[in-house]
């Protein structure tokens, strides 16, 4: 064998190999894979002043991944669609003492009133109630092995963080929400 046949080998090989690890994992861009679960949803609406506008049944949102990744960008792709959680005392969101309501980045539900805003010293932004129950959807979480109770977004099914039973009263409730999930919206 030629040193020639050698290395024209070994490129082919490693060509080769290249294309198989893109075509397992085609990337977040690429991915055509779904987040959401077609159908529609009663959610509250609100305004930015905390008014409630009523109820309405709206369609729920459903993206490939990359669509998502292209709205969110990747800090908030990676929190609200994967669950990952923002680092404590870095959220935009966690020193916002202002007037109005916290919405869903995802589809611009609203979430939380400022007014149930509370410093709860866990270095994320802590609310003591939903502006509307029926807005969020809380599900089990067990990725810790210990169980939680995970909040997501009802209308597009994005990751906000969990929900404890150590918070103030009336509630007795801590909704510990990741800032890169919402927007505040002053009134």
């Amino acid at each position: 064998m030629t040193r020639r046949v050698f290395v024209a080998g070994g490129a082919a090989v490693a060509a080769s190999y290249a294309v198989l690890v893109m075509r397992r994992s085609p990337g977040v861009e690429a991915s055509v894979a779904v987040h959401g679960t077609p159908g529609e949803v009663t959610i509250v609406d609100f305004g930015n002043d905390g008014k409630n506008l009523g109820k309405q049944t709206v369609a729920k949102i459903v993206k490939t991944d990359g669509e998502w990744l292209r709205q969110l960008g990747k800090n908030s792709f990676e929190i609200a669609r994967e669950a990952d959680t923002e680092m404590p005392y870095s959220g935009v969101s966690l020193n916002e003492h202002g007037k109005g309501v916290f919405r869903c980045i995802g589809c611009d539900t609203a979430l939380f009133d400022s007014k149930t805003k509370f410093e709860s010293g866990t270095g994320w932004p802590s609310f003591w109630a939903p502006i509307a129950k029926e807005n969020l959807a809380e599900v089990a979480d067990r990725s810790l092995g210990i169980e939680r109770t995970e909040v997501k977004c009802v209308r597009c099914e994005g990751h906000l963080g969990h929900v404890f039973d150590d918070g103030p009263a009336p509630t007795g409730l801590r909704y510990c929400m990741n800032s890169a999930s919402m927007k505040f919206m002053k009134a």
